[in-house]
């Protein structure tokens, strides 16, 4: 068995290099060949990777994210000493006022669909094309957690696309309860701050368990936008949503 992957180890590499036994010339449709099947192979690959984190996050925990690692490489351009807040918290540690307040803002509907809210995409859709600029994203918490953990934050149909299979991945993988734990523990609430955890202690200095109504609407609010709210903690709008989202709080049901 071991020498038969060798050898198609081999014809691939003569293939690739054009080195088989009496190979001419490539000429540009044999580039173009290689190029897209390097890019297949590429893309198949990636989303084997992708797999095997998913299933590995069954039982362990995800240690960083790729949102992480990008703030905090900005972080360090401006202090070479930067550390991220994050501290994991198991689910039944996490205060429910924060559960039920973060799905009434970001994703009310996160127990009925599988990854993507179709009537809020095409809502979102409609309010962009209203306001002729974006304003209106329409991403589920699987979505969101899909792109914090693999992707930028750039936007192009390619990212979009594989947020997509990334969504689908964690929702046939994972329960909605490991999803959502997994995303109250790594996105970002504030400068350098992920986790809920994180963030409790950095808005209300006190652990996230004890989170009151109101405390828990406001970072539900702050989600979205967290490195400008961060800075702007008790703006109009603000507290003007996060009392509209304590209000709906009896509404709403945590995984």
């Amino acid at each position: 068995m071991r020498s038969f992957f060798r050898r198609l180890l081999q014809w691939c590499f003569d293939w690739l290099f054009n080195r088989k036994p009496q190979a001419e010339p490539l000429k540009l449709g044999g580039y173009i060949k290689r190029a897209v099947i390097l890019f297949i192979t590429w893309f198949f690959l990636y989303q084997i990777w992708i797999f095997l984190h998913i299933v590995w996050w069954i039982k362990f925990n995800p240690t960083s994210t790729a949102f992480m690692q990008t703030r905090l490489a900005e972080l360090l351009v401006e202090n070479p000493k930067a550390e991220l807040k994050h501290h994991w918290v198991d689910y039944d540690k996490i205060s429910n006022n924060l559960k039920r307040a973060v799905m009434a803002s970001e994703d009310a509907k996160f127990l009925q669909h599988q990854g993507f809210d179709w009537d809020g995409i095409e809502h979102a859709f409609k309010k962009n094309i209203k306001q002729g600029k974006l304003v209106a994203g329409g991403s589920t918490i699987t979505q969101q957690l899909a792109k914090n953990l693999f992707l930028s934050s750039n936007r192009s149909l390619f990212r979009k696309f594989q947020e997509a299979i990334i969504t689908v991945m964690l929702e046939r993988i994972l329960s909605k309860q490991r999803i959502y734990e997994i995303y109250l523990n790594v996105i970002e609430w504030g400068r350098g701050v992920f986790g809920a955890e994180a963030a409790a202690r950095h808005y209300y200095n006190q652990g996230v368990r004890s989170l009151s109504t109101t405390q828990a609407a406001k970072l539900a609010v702050i989600v979205p936008n967290p490195r400008f709210y961060d800075k702007h903690r008790n703006t109009r709008y603000l507290n003007r949503r996060a009392a509209t989202i304590r209000a709906r709080l009896r509404l709403v049901e945590e995984p």
